[in-house]
Formats: C-alpha cells, structure tokens, sequence
C-alpha cells in the first residue's frame, strides 16, 4: 500500500466509477428506481470504508489497510453485479 492518500483515491475513483455505471444502465434500461437504490449503496459503502481508512486506533495498520483495499473490491464486484442483473 503506498499511502493512506492512495488508498481514498482508489475508493473514490472504484465506487464513482460504479455509481456512474449505475446511472447510465438504470437510464437504459428504464429502471430508475433499482439504479438509485444500487447508487445509495455504494454510498453507504463509501462511507463506510472512508471511515475504516481514518480510524488511527488500529494497532496493524499494514494489515487494516489491505483488508480495507479487500473490502473495496469485494463491494465493488457485488454492486457491478447488481447492476448487471438490471
């Protein structure tokens, strides 16, 4: 891992990429509501691993921080396979 700056980077670029996929398939395939839902989630989840990432009382940061780069793959490919099944 190079940087905790990186690290909020990769979370922001992944899960804006995939809310932007979210909008242009819900608008395609006429399914508003389901896009939202899936794009409210990847917010939470932005959310969630933001926090993950400036929690400082963690005692094996090395460790915190690859299973926090996990998480966000993990999400990631669930939320790209929500919005596959669209």
């Amino acid at each position: 891992m190079a940087s905790i700056k990186n690290l909020k980077k990769d979370i922001n670029y992944v899960l804006g990429d995939v809310i932007e996929y979210a909008l242009d398939v819900s608008i395609l395939k006429n399914a508003p509501e389901k896009g939202e839902a899936i794009i409210d989630e990847a917010i939470e989840t932005f959310d969630t691993l933001v926090s993950k990432v400036n929690n400082s009382k963690v005692e094996n940061k090395k460790a915190h921080f690859k299973a926090i780069n996990l998480e966000l793959e993990e999400k990631a490919k669930g939320l790209v396979e929500k919005i596959n099944t669209l």
